[in-house]
This record gives structure tokens, C-alpha cells and sequence, in this order.
């Protein structure tokens, strides 16, 4: 076994050790919804990169995304302060 196939193993796992506490730092210790704002984030993104030839259904999609982005923080502040 070389030194490479040790240390890229640990070295991931310890990636995903400090993502997942930084996720919880920036979601106050809620990684489900910060990961529900990353997903609608990434959606939003690709949605407004996609063409606007959808008859403005990709539009409204946008804002609906916007909507949830909103109640998602909404909760996370009201769990932070319950």
C-alpha cells in the first residue's frame, strides 16, 4: 500500500467532517434545512440558467424557489429562537 492510498481516504473523510460542521455553524445546528437551501439554491441556479422558452413556467418556478428559500430561512430563524 503506498502513502497516497493511506492518506486520500483520511483526507476525505476529514472534507466531510468539517463540511458537515459548517454546515451546522452556518444552519445552526440544522443540517437538514441548510442542505433543503443548498438544493433550492442549486436549483434556482440552473432554472435561471436554462432558456426562457417555457411559456413562463420557468419563471414562476424562480419565484416559487424564492418563496421556499424564504420559509426555509424563516424556520431555521424560528427554531434558533424557540
Amino acid at each position: 500500500m503506498n502513502r497516497r492510498s493511506i492518506l486520500l481516504p483520511g483526507l476525505f473523510i476529514i472534507l466531510l467532517v468539517f463540511g458537515y460542521l459548517a454546515g451546522c455553524a452556518t444552519g445552526g445546528g440544522q443540517p437538514h434545512m441548510q442542505a433543503a437551501l443548498d438544493q433550492l439554491q442549486a436549483a434556482r441556479s440552473e432554472l435561471s440558467a436554462a432558456e426562457a422558452n417555457k411559456g413562463g413556467h420557468r419563471e414562476r418556478a424562480i419565484r416559487l424557489i424564492d418563496d421556499a428559500m424564504e420559509q426555509v430561512r424563516r424556520g431555521m430563524e424560528f427554531a434558533r429562537n424557540h
